[in-house]
């Protein structure tokens, strides 16, 4: 059974589903990019380093109608449960679907909100946030190389 949060507008899973679902795909990407290299962090999450670029399209209330253009930014760190990220402009959307792509050229979508943004000394922002859900392709399949 599916709850609908009411000030978003956005259908919950469960967690436990949600979550989980998030997890497998998460795992799927960074099962052939760190082999013999992860390290073991203090903080209650792990997160790996992801040094690639990532799609992010904004959506509206819904989480899965376009609202703009994509933008692309640049991975930093991946964890199970959200993503922090480079980008040269600040991003004005809350709700995104950030679309990372595995080693082996397997694409994942997830919903994202973005919970955190700062300014950096070198005149690039720094942000991130956490997944909410997986999410079908926001762009209809086409490939990730014809973003504009």
């Amino acid at each position: 059974m599916t709850a609908v949060n009411a000030e978003r507008s956005l259908p919950i899973e469960p967690p436990s589903v949600s979550d989980e679902r998030v997890r497998e795909q998460v795992w799927s990407l960074l099962a052939g990019g760190h082999q013999g290299r992860l390290v073991l962090e203090r903080r209650a999450v792990q997160r790996f380093p992801y040094p690639h670029l990532v799609l992010l399209t904004p959506v509206g209330p819904d989480g899965r109608t376009p609202r703009s253009e994509s933008i692309v930014v640049v991975g930093k760190h991946l964890s199970e449960r959200g993503l922090g990220f480079f980008h040269p402009k600040p991003v004005p959307y809350r709700k995104i679907i950030a679309s990372l792509r595995s080693p082996q050229g397997a694409v994942a979508h997830f919903l994202m909100e973005i919970t955190w943004c700062r300014f950096t000394e070198q005149g690039w922002y720094e942000g991130g946030g956490r997944f909410l859900r997986p999410v079908p392709d926001p762009r209809g399949n086409r490939p990730l190389a014809a973003a504009s």
